[in-house]
């Protein structure tokens, strides 16, 4: 009977995934409608005891979020397209860093070119249709844009009426199970998960916000200018654990090579960095979460790479929601406390 019950579990399990893959443009949006509604929820309820009504308190937050995001979009776009001139130029100077690379280099591409030709030849004997896209660039572009604001739409007006709606949701579920241990049971797992993804997502919040400001001022020290860019890269980068510093030390290092003639010079900017995500990451944020938040870094990892590969960059940043929502309920569902275990660090 457990093995029916387990085969069940797995289909019904794969048909979820399924779903959300082939229904990511709405799915995606709703999933971080509910994870943000975790990180708005306590600012509503500090509002709600200052006496501001639910209905503008659930407006409040979202509009502060919204102008800060339009606000970095605009201060950021000039300086983002001012260095996105700047790599051409740069591509000698990345040489010139990079000789040691440049015999391996040109054998690669000239491998790379014969295998393009290779692939580009036509077959002999057989006609060759080529099919051209009447999108365009620009209608790409445009596309891609309008997906990108359907789904911000779609997940600030759920995330209202989620913050408008309350606890109501909790409510009608308590109403409807049969028993007082399943009411009580379902209580404490959605007000642990609120408590501890809320306090998760506002830790991480703040800790990126320093780590930010930490390598804002350290660009400034070095000489590099658009310190909004780079404070902002950092930030974001570090909602996503372990992949996101690689990536930004990645960054960093192609700025240093873009920015100073010397090779030491260069690598001054993401040593740097990386010296303060080690002090972030490996010290003062795992002190604090270390007590709510104990899921196995391997685990992690997987759980990124799934996600981005589900939902793209969106899945990357819930990955670890997701994972620690899985623990929290795990945890208390006699159940899968097998699944809970699994996960412990």
């Amino acid at each position: 009977m457990r093995l029916v019950t387990f085969f069940a579990g797995g289909l019904f399990l794969l048909a979820i995934l399924a779903a959300s893959f082939a229904a990511s443009a709405i799915v995606l949006p709703l999933v971080l409608a509910v994870v943000l509604k975790l990180l708005l929820q306590p600012a509503v309820s500090l509002l709600e005891r200052f006496f501001v009504p639910r209905v503008l308190g659930a407006i409040l937050p979202i509009a502060l979020v919204v102008g800060i995001l339009v606000g970095l979009v605009a201060a950021l776009s000039e300086p983002a397209a001012t260095w996105a001139q700047k790599l051409p130029e740069g591509v000698p100077r990345l040489e010139a860093h990079l000789m040691v690379l440049s015999g391996p280099m040109h054998k690669l591409q000239g491998a790379l070119q014969v295998a393009e030709e290779v692939a580009n030849a036509p077959p002999q004997g057989r006609t060759m249709v080529a099919v051209r896209s009447d999108l365009g660039f620009a209608g790409t572009l445009f596309a891609g844009t309008k997906a990108v604001l359907d789904g911000l739409l779609t997940t600030v007006l759920v995330l209202y009426f989620l913050l408008l709606s309350g606890d109501t949701f909790l409510r009608r579920l308590v109403e409807v199970l049969p028993n007082f241990g399943d009411k009580r049971q379902a209580v404490e797992i959605f007000q642990r998960i609120e408590s501890d993804i809320s306090i998760y997502l506002l830790t991480i919040t703040l800790m990126n916000a320093l780590v930010g400001l930490a390598t804002a001022a350290v660009m400034y020290l070095c000489g590099i200018g658009d310190v909004l860019l780079w404070g902002t890269t950092a930030f974001l980068l570090n909602y996503v654990p372990f992949l996101g510093p690689l990536l930004g030390v990645g960054i960093f290092l192609l700025v240093g090579l873009l920015g100073f003639d010397s090779l030491w010079w260069a690598l001054l900017p993401p040593g740097l960095y990386f010296l303060i995500h080690l002090i972030e990451g490996e010290t003062v944020t795992p002190l604090l979460l270390a007590r709510r938040f104990t899921l196995n870094p391997v685990l992690v990892v997987l759980s990124l790479i799934f996600w981005f590969w589900m939902w793209g960059a969106p899945g990357a940043l819930l990955a670890f929601p997701l994972l620690a929502m899985l623990k929290i309920i795990s945890d208390r569902l006699s159940s899968l406390r097998a699944v809970g275990h699994f996960l412990e660090r």
